[in-house]
């Protein structure tokens, strides 16, 4: 790993180059020849597409009909149940020119979307079209009477310009990474060579790094269990190994939080989704919740063991969170965007805020009960648990929320048909707003561009905290596995599984298997208690995949994932802060770019893999 950061360094470069290439950018960036337009005049050149923007396309409606002329509304494929949103009025022919009526609109790209056009007088539905338009293409509409006896009319959409693959620069940057981990591989075969091996070696040092880590940063490790033998105990002592598995999921999990949180390429599936459903962007923080239960559980375990308090233990719990919270509230606060922040419009919940309770809550939970068991002795915390879903439940179903029908789990805005506009979230949002104010809290939700939602809504917000608190305490479930069958693989591995399988049912019988139509559907904003098992059913999958390669079979050194595992608050903290920075962010030459997005966001995201690969070579890691 000597010369992984210049690679990946390197990398940085190449993608650049690769993704910028003629092939791979945006054709929209030069515009139509001077004194052009996107008007009919001057025949097919002059309608191809002026400079339009990311994700969308032009349409361009030929009205051949007689007056009164025609209302072009849209909806979105991903817009559960919304009201059809208007998009232009279309003239009618003019039928002594034989010249059709025009109008011009642009349309979203991400998604389907359903078109629907009526007549301008008495609302007459003329058609309705189901297309998924493709991004910065040129589209025709032709609107026209095939039989004047019957009055039928057809709607044919043409493609004018085809649009452009957005999803190229994304196969390239896979190519671009897959090539540096192709050169890895050849220089791991080169290391099996002894003289190169021990020159890399003597240059290193790894060992003592490694004992660095296991002997002051007091991390989860395997043998947490010690025999009180004097002679075991020294044994145990000499090889204490740090689970690189759990810093391997933990960074896998923050690499990809810091990329979506960049921006990942302005790509769809790289944010989170509008309401209920999954998006990349949704996997990430309840992985990061459930890996922190998990270390959690072998820390205390192992401080319990060689002789800490509990009530000292209990404290160092208390003030890491409090240190936590503060660092959410002041540091990395999204409201310094509106200029210097002022408690008039500071955003009290965040991501390291809800970090904080949980950890506080799930140390405070494992303390009182160090015995190495895995379910069974810890019926106090399950009932205590089940005790927070029982009041999730009714807050959510049963409180009652003005304007807003009782139980409902809906975005507001323009969804369930505009009934309920200001209802963004039921009682989550009404708890929120009721407890912390609305300036206090997130102003601009993801509900907010396709449901067209106007209500602040928090998605790290109170009533949430219960469902990552189960979070987190599943993720104690997974320590405690580790630490009662310890050394046993295949009882660790089976029982991660089982947990999968038992959290996929439950997660099946909450939604029906179904995005929408479930009892409780998936939501991230609500964190429901089914967005809970979903991700803890992935969680246990992926910890069991990457237990197996990095500890069991060591096939995998959890590389580059493990290294900002190490270091995830400095990690995360910093790519808050320093987000707007120079080399993590410059001025682009075209803003309308996937692939200049994904370029930034890329570098951005590997300088950081940097960093924490040099802090663990310098051996610096910042504990809280």
């Amino acid at each position: 790993m000597a010369a992984a950061a210049g690679l990946v360094a390197a990398a940085a470069a190449a993608l650049g180059a690769l993704l910028m290439a003629p092939g791979l950018t945006q054709p929209h960036g030069q515009g139509p020849p001077e004194g052009s337009g996107p008007g009919p005049r001057g025949g097919a050149a002059a309608e191809r597409r002026p400079p339009g923007r990311m994700d969308q396309a032009l349409l361009l409606v030929r009205n051949e009909l007689p007056p009164p002329g025609l209302r072009l509304a849209a909806r979105s494929g991903a817009c559960h149940q919304c009201l059809y949103q208007f998009l232009a009025s279309v003239p009618p022919s003019n039928g002594s020119l034989r010249k059709p009526g025009t109008a011009a609109v642009m349309v979203d790209t991400q998604h389907p979307l359903t078109l629907l056009l009526n007549g301008s007088v008495g609302d007459r539905e003329l058609c309705k079209i189901q297309y998924h338009f493709g991004e910065f293409g040129n589209y025709s509409l032709v609107v026209k009477t095939l039989s004047t006896s019957t009055k039928t009319v057809s709607c044919d959409l043409v493609i004018s310009e085809g649009p452009i693959n957005s999803y190229l620069p994304i196969l390239f940057a896979f190519l671009v990474y897959m090539g540096i981990l192709a050169v890895l591989i050849v220089g791991r075969l080169f290391m099996k060579i002894d003289p190169v091996r021990n020159w890399v070696y003597k240059k290193l040092n790894p060992r003592e790094t490694d004992r660095l880590i296991n002997s002051e940063l007091g991390s989860p490790n395997t043998t947490d269990s010690v025999s009180s033998d004097p002679t075991l105990r020294l044994w145990s002592t000499a090889s204490r190994q740090r689970l690189r598995s759990l810093d391997t999921f933990r960074g896998l999990s923050l690499i990809i939080m810091v990329f979506v949180n960049y921006g990942g390429g302005k790509y769809w599936f790289f944010k989170h989704e509008s309401w209920n459903g999954l998006t990349v962007a949704d996997l990430v923080f309840p992985w990061f919740v459930f890996i922190m239960g998990t270390s959690i559980s072998l820390s205390l375990s192992s401080t319990l063991r060689w002789g800490s308090s509990k009530r000292k233990v209990l404290g160092k719990i208390l003030w890491r969170s409090f240190l936590l919270i503060l660092l959410g509230i002041i540091v990395v606060n999204p409201n310094y965007c509106l200029g210097p922040l002022s408690w008039d419009d500071l955003r009290i919940p965040g991501v390291l805020q809800r970090l904080g309770f949980t950890g506080a809550e799930s140390g405070t939970l494992e303390t009182p009960c160090p015995a190495l068991q895995d379910i069974l002795p810890y019926w106090p915390q399950w009932i205590f648990i089940l005790m927070l879903e029982a009041i999730w439940l009714c807050l959510t179903f049963l409180l009652p929320v003005p304007g807003c029908p009782r139980g409902y789990l809906g975005p507001g805005g323009i969804g369930d048909f505009g009934k309920y506009p200001n209802c963004t979230g039921g009682a989550a949002g009404y708890i929120d707003r009721l407890l912390l104010g609305e300036k206090h809290i997130y102003q601009h939700p993801s509900s907010s561009v396709i449901y067209q939602t106007t209500m602040p809504y928090d998605p790290e917000g109170i009533l949430g905290t219960i469902n990552t608190i189960f979070m987190a305490f599943l993720g104690l479930q997974a320590g405690k596995i580790i630490l009662f069958y310890k050394d046993q693989h295949k009882q660790i591995m089976s029982r991660f599984f089982i947990w999968s399988i038992v959290m996929g049912i439950i997660s099946a019988i909450l939604t029906k298997c179904s995005k929408e139509e479930g009892f409780i559907p998936i939501n991230k904003n609500l964190w429901s208690i089914s967005y809970v098992t979903t991700m803890s059913c992935f969680a246990f999958i992926l910890l069991l995949l990457i237990y197996y390669l990095v500890d069991v079979k060591r096939l995998w050194s959890g590389a580059p994932f493990f290294y900002p595992g190490m270091n995830s608050i400095l990690v995360y903290t910093g790519h808050e802060v320093f987000e707007n920075y120079f080399p993590f962010k410059w001025k682009m030459q075209d803003s309308q770019s996937h692939a200049e997005h994904l370029t930034q966001n890329l570098t951005a995201t590997t300088l950081w893999v940097i960093i924490s690969y040099l802090l663990y070579r310098k051996r610096i890691f910042w504990k809280i």
